[in-house]
């Protein structure tokens, strides 16, 4: 499998106004989410919402924040969790943000290929409708929940 890099920019969810400037990211798919420079996240004031383990291609346990951020590349964009990447780790751009771009890896021509999302619960055939949520075929009456709480 042959390696390559794309430019992304990272944008703030709750204000799209901070972005950081281009990076260039190692396109990795063996990588379950997209590693970005810890100083880079924080300057445009992404918070970190928790802490993930992560096991290395050198099978070494490390721990890294995470957080939420708007990802661009090549045309495409997504909403992503994203690592802090701390000094000497890589920057990578993983599968999920891959997926959220709704994009295949042409390894060969070095780019993205956009491809058919797919879609849960969708019924080809107009007339065969989609089967009732659960809840409405249940016979079973609802709990009052308040009225659980208090018999305490």
């Amino acid at each position: 499998m042959s390696l390559f890099k794309v430019t992304v920019v990272a944008r703030n969810t709750k204000d799209e106004t901070l972005a950081s400037a281009p990076l260039e990211a190692l396109v990795d798919s063996g990588s379950e989410l997209t590693w970005l420079p810890r100083d880079v996240l924080l300057g445009i004031q992404i918070t970190p919402l928790r802490k993930r383990s992560f096991s290395t291609a050198t099978q070494q346990r490390v721990s890294r924040d995470t957080g939420y951020a708007i990802l661009s590349a090549e045309g495409f964009e997504t909403v992503d969790e994203v690592v802090f990447a701390e000094p000497g780790d890589m920057t990578l751009l993983g599968v999920r943000t891959l997926e959220g771009f709704g994009v295949m890896v042409d390894s060969i021509a070095h780019r993205f290929v956009a491809t058919s999302t797919i879609v849960a619960g969708f019924s080809a055939n107009p007339r065969t409708p989609n089967p009732e949520p659960r809840e409405t075929r249940s016979h079973a009456k609802p709990i009052d929940l308040m009225r659980v709480l208090s018999m305490g």
